[in-house]
């Protein structure tokens, strides 16, 4: 199948380079030939002028993965104003609501989509902190602690997710409040040998510590569970008596409902006594918008308001880093300025303007903003033509330095280092179960820029992949 593919090569250039003997057909061919058997690859590389380059199945449909983000961050370039100013709309508010006469006020966190509110004792912008003293100054008791995300429908996972990643920080929920990017460290450190470890950054669950200490030199065999929506985090295996601290990073489930847990914990240093409950305010899915203004009315008075950096700023976090909670709140942002901020809504949204980058519908198909759904689908071709689009668009140069520099920075920071293409490839990686990707601009050695994109699904072997990418981009480049 693969020589097959390799037939359909649309070749335009030759190699300018005397040194290089073999037509760039054979020599990618070469490399691709070293792939584990059933490895399907999908390319398109074009020049300046739209010309091909290099093409194998470049019409055809592969899952994406994290070259989704490629879409959600360029359309929300495209469509939400403002996106280089400081983001006055998106983040966190508090308010108190009056309860019954003679009662405390309720001390609500009202989420606005933002996903970079942080409680950290280091924060200096868009901080829980500074929230929580708008509160101290009015009051010294308050009853129950709400954490309200009806700005959005309650819908925290889109559609096809794999059940494996729920609750780990790359399938984190999603919603219009959100708190230390929805994420939990927890720290095991070991005890006394034969007894349990001790364990910190888990007072937001019931801990059930089943684990020992065990002699030193031993394996280390510490894991966590807890499933789906509960609240007891199981530790359990073992840890060295010798060993240093083993960490692991959680997912939250009910943003919320966390970050009114740790308003909560804030405002009782700040001397604010709470009497009530911490719960969470949701909207469901089809549900009108903001019903809780509705209910309450005037009453709902923001007393404070965070003011985080500009969402462009957000798109280098998401670009960069192949940061996933903040992508999927940039799509539900998208469906907030289009609808009512559901998936659906930032859909239909992302649609619309690939309608205007001139992408066939029949290229793509997306149900989330991130890449973690198993739904998506996108053609090399369409990647190209989007990354084409917006390199003619007046917002091309911000959205281009948001890309990971090949051996320099982001989630490309260790590849291509030491190749030609250290600091001459500016691209956005991809990895999901069984898929690589990698799209963006490169600099070959003439140097003219070149368009590609390169999609790798029903992977066998992950370690064998990645480099067949890479070393395929030196070998495009050098022959270019």
């Amino acid at each position: 199948m693969l020589k097959q593919a390799l037939v359909a090569f649309s070749l335009i250039a030759s190699a300018p380079a005397a040194a290089q003997t073999l037509p760039l057909a054979d020599q990618v061919a070469a490399e691709l030939a070293k792939a584990p058997p059933g490895t399907h690859f999908g390319v398109l590389v074009v020049d300046a002028q739209g010309r091909e380059v290099l093409a194998i199945d470049p019409d055809g449909r592969f899952v994406p993965a994290s070259n989704t983000k490629l879409f959600t961050t360029a359309a929300a370039y495209a469509a939400l104003p403002g996106i280089e100013q400081p983001d006055a709309t998106g983040g966190a508010g508090v308010a108190l609501v009056a309860g019954q006469a003679g009662a405390a006020p309720d001390a609500w966190l009202i989420g606005h989509g933002d996903a970079r509110l942080s409680s950290a004792a280091s924060c200096v912008i868009d901080c829980l902190a500074s929230l929580a003293d708008a509160i101290a100054v009015k009051t010294h008791t308050v009853r129950d602690v709400v954490g309200d995300d009806s700005a959005w429908p309650d819908q925290r996972w889109a559609a096809g997710i794999s059940w494996n990643n729920l609750g780990t920080v790359s399938g984190t929920a999603v919603s219009a409040l959100n708190l230390d990017d929805n994420q939990l460290a927890v720290t095991v450190l070991p005890g006394l040998v034969g007894q349990a470890p001790t364990i910190s950054g888990s007072a937001y669950y019931t801990l059930r510590n089943d684990a020992v200490t065990a002699p030193a030199g031993s394996a280390l065999t510490l894991g966590v569970e807890r499933a789906a929506g509960g609240m007891e985090l199981r530790l359990y295996g073992q840890i060295p008596v010798d060993a240093n601290r083993w960490q692991k990073v959680l997912g939250i489930d009910d943003p919320a409902h966390y970050a009114a847990w740790a308003l909560a914990r804030i405002l009782a240093v700040r001397g604010v006594k709470v009497t009530g409950a911490v719960r969470a305010w949701h909207r469901a899915a089809g549900a009108p918008g903001d019903p809780v203004a509705a209910v309450q009315g005037d009453e709902r008075a923001l007393l404070a308001r965070a003011v985080p950096g500009p969402l462009a700023d957000d798109v280098t976090i998401i670009n960069k880093h192949s940061q996933n909670l903040h992508a999927q709140a940039l799509l539900r942002r998208l469906g907030g300025a289009a609808g009512n901020g559901s998936i659906e809504a930032g859909v239909a949204a992302l649609s619309t303007v690939l309608d205007r980058a001139g992408l066939p519908r029949g290229g793509y198909g997306f149900a989330d903003g991130a890449g973690m759904s198993g739904y998506n689908r996108t053609s090399p071709r369409a990647v190209v033509g989007l990354l084409r689009w917006a390199a003619s668009q007046p917002w091309s140069g911000a959205w281009r330095a948001s890309l990971p520099i090949g051996g320099v920075d982001g989630t490309l920071a260790r590849r291509f280092a030491g190749t030609p293409l250290q600091g001459a490839v500016f691209a956005k990686t991809g990895t999901l179960n069984a898929t690589h990707a990698l799209s963006g601009y490169l600099r070959g050695a003439s140097g003219r820029e070149l368009t590609f994109s390169i999609l790798v699904n029903d992977v066998p072997d992950d370690a064998v992949v990645i480099p067949l990418m890479d070393a395929m981009l030196v070998r495009i480049a050098a022959n270019n």
